[in-house]
C-alpha cells in the first residue's frame, strides 16, 4: 500500500492496522525517517518536500512492486509525506511483513535504498539563518541502491 500525504502519521498505529488479525505474518520490519537538525555539516531548521501528484504515487508503486517480486511479502506499506516539516517530525514510513524475518529485513532495506534515489521528491532544507538550499543526491545513497541491481 502506498500513501503520499501532508499529514503526519503514527508508526505504531500504522503497524497495528497492517497486522491486525493477520496470522500469516511472522515478522514485521519498520523504518521511520525523521527530520534531523543537521545535514552535511549544516544546521537544519525545517524540511520541505515537493512532489508531482500522480507521478509520485506511480513511481512508489513501481518500487513497492519490485520489492514484492524479489521477496515473499505478506504485506507492505510506504507512507511518504510532503510539505513543510519541523525537526523530529516523521517524513517516511516503510513497513514490510513476511512469514520470516529475512524477507522482511531485506525488503525494508531495499525499499528505503530505492526510495532515496528513485522516488520523485525534491527536498528543500531551511537553516537557522533563514536561508534554504535544495538537497543534492548523495553518492552513498546511489551506491546503496546500486547493490540491488540484478
Amino acid at each position: 500500500m502506498i500513501r503520499v500525504q501532508r499529514e503526519s502519521f503514527d508508526t505504531g498505529d500504522e503497524i497495528r492496522r497492517l497486522t491486525e488479525n493477520r496470522t500469516d505474518i511472522g515478522a514485521v520490519v519498520s523504518f521511520t525517517g525523521l527530520v534531523r537538525d543537521f545535514n552535511d555539516g549544516a544546521t537544519v531548521q525545517s524540511l520541505t518536500l515537493e512532489h508531482y501528484p500522480g507521478m509520485t504515487e506511480k513511481e512508489l508503486s513501481k518500487i513497492e512492486e519490485a520489492a514484492r517480486e524479489k521477496w515473499d511479502l505478506q504485506d507492505s506499506l510506504i507512507i511518504h509525506r510532503y510539505g513543510k516539516m519541523e525537526l523530529a517530525e516523521p517524513i517516511v514510513l516503510v513497513v514490510t511483513a513476511s512469514a520470516h524475518r529475512q524477507d522482511a529485513f531485506a525488503a525494508a532495506e531495499f525499499l528505503m535504498d530505492w526510495l532515496k534515489t528513485k522516488a520523485p521528491f525534491w527536498k528543500l532544507e531551511a537553516d537557522t539563518s533563514g536561508s534554504s538550499d535544495w538537497v543534492k543526491e548523495r553518492q552513498s545513497d546511489k551506491d546503496a541502491a546500486d547493490r540491488w541491481q540484478d
